[in-house]
């Protein structure tokens, strides 16, 4: 995992995915601030991999790979104000983000499948503008999800997120698919099925991770919680790399249920 390494090898390692990023990138979603570090991923998945691709929308960033049609993880900030709005589902659904020139799933993957079309970076929590709510609905954003999964745990997860920010004031949330034995295979035109999903959640001072199988029933959250640490080793992503070492080290190693009232 890339984590604790010196600062000159980050900075060098920042300069090469940027100038990747901009050859695969259009224009209107290029990277333009330091709120993603492209050194997040293992050695065998930084961003000079020509699947890898990081959009920005307005509400959140997403690293697609377009060899398993599916985001890698979606990050973004969500602040006790942004929890309510006017906008909603209504009328909306999932299509291609026509603005990148990538290969990315369809509809027509997902029709008679079995499987759901799982947002990552959930539709209710981006009611406080419209274009950013209509962003989710792009197949950058979405996962074959188990439906009970997707309208039972996960979604109560999502709740508590959103819980959290209304009670920390903001909450920092990593989401994204973990494929490790590919149990589930493929869907339509070769659209990667994850065995499971994982979110992180950095607020108050404090951090905790989950990982909710893609079946219907899990443990229950208690039990599917787990310290950022734990899920960087399971996924080899660094999930909240924009902080210090020292930082890091200390809010990453442990969780507290108490603090996030589990």
């Amino acid at each position: 995992m890339i984590k604790k390494r010196t600062k000159r090898k980050l900075v060098w390692l920042a300069v090469i995915a940027l100038c990747v990023i901009v050859n695969y990138v259009r224009t209107t979603y290029r990277y333009t601030g330091p709120e993603v570090d492209y050194t997040i991923y293992d050695d065998d998945l930084v961003p000079d991999n020509p699947s890898l691709h990081i959009i920005k929308y307005s509400g959140y960033y997403v690293m697609y790979n377009t060899e398993w049609k599916l985001p890698l993880w979606v990050k973004y900030e969500l602040t006790a104000r942004e929890t309510s709005g006017e906008s909603t589902r209504t009328g909306k659904n999932f299509k291609r983000d026509r603005t990148v020139d990538i290969e990315q799933a369809d509809d027509d993957d997902y029709r008679n499948s079995g499987w759901s079309r799982g947002h990552m970076a959930p539709a209710a929590d981006f009611k406080w503008s419209e274009e950013a709510m209509q962003e989710t609905f792009y197949f950058t954003n979405c996962c074959p999800q188990n439906q009970s999964l997707n309208a039972g745990q996960w979604e109560t997860l999502e709740e508590k997120v959103r819980g959290w920010a209304s009670r920390f004031g903001s909450v920092q949330v990593v989401t994204g698919p973990l494929i490790m034995n590919n149990e589930h295979g493929t869907i339509g035109n070769n659209v990667v099925v994850p065995d499971a999903f994982f979110k992180a959640v950095l607020a108050g001072n404090q951090s905790i991770a989950f990982v909710m199988y893609n079946r219907p029933e899990n443990e229950n959250m208690q039990r599917c919680a787990m310290s950022v640490d734990e899920l960087e080793s399971l996924s080899g992503i660094d999930l909240f790399s924009e902080m210090d070492n020292d930082t890091e080290a200390r809010l990453e190693s442990t969780y507290t249920l108490h603090h996030w009232g589990l």
